[in-house]
């Protein structure tokens, strides 16, 4: 059974002046302010696209892998990831690198290599990014 989920912004305001709320309508865990400094410079407390991007993708992958792992007879105790997406202003996203670090008895590292890239292949959101160049480090805590 297919899923939707679904947020939406408000924005006020030109973009380099103005700011707006992303709000999480599926789930109902908040609403977030963003806006083009919080973006292109510090994040002063704010979000941005480039981190939701990371938020979807690092959690994306983890299934990913956490799945790929437990069908091959070799689950994870632990997965600990972060997607780094690089904004670049006139530019946009420049790409986006995945660092995973695993708890998996009874796997080496090169095992837990090839799941992590079979990962970052076939996950949701690194198809919907193909456009994008996707990087990995991956290693066994």
């Amino acid at each position: 059974m297919a899923t939707t989920r679904q947020a939406h912004t408000v924005w006020e305001g030109n973009l380099l002046q103005g700011s707006g709320v992303v709000t999480f309508d599926s789930s109902g865990i908040g609403d977030y302010p963003v806006s083009w400094p919080s973006r292109a410079e510090q994040a002063n407390g704010k979000t941005s696209p480039e981190e939701l991007i990371a938020a979807a993708h690092s959690s994306c992958f983890s299934m990913a892998l956490s799945n790929g792992l437990a069908s091959a007879d070799t689950p994870a105790t632990r997965l600990d990831t972060q997607a780094a997406v690089t904004f670049e202003p006139g530019t946009g996203i420049t790409g986006i690198h995945l660092t995973v670090q695993g708890q998996v008895p009874g796997l080496d590292e090169a095992g837990f290599v090839k799941a992590a890239e079979d990962a970052k292949a076939n996950c949701p959101v690194s198809q919907a990014l193909t456009g994008t160049t996707i990087t990995l480090s991956a290693s066994l805590a």
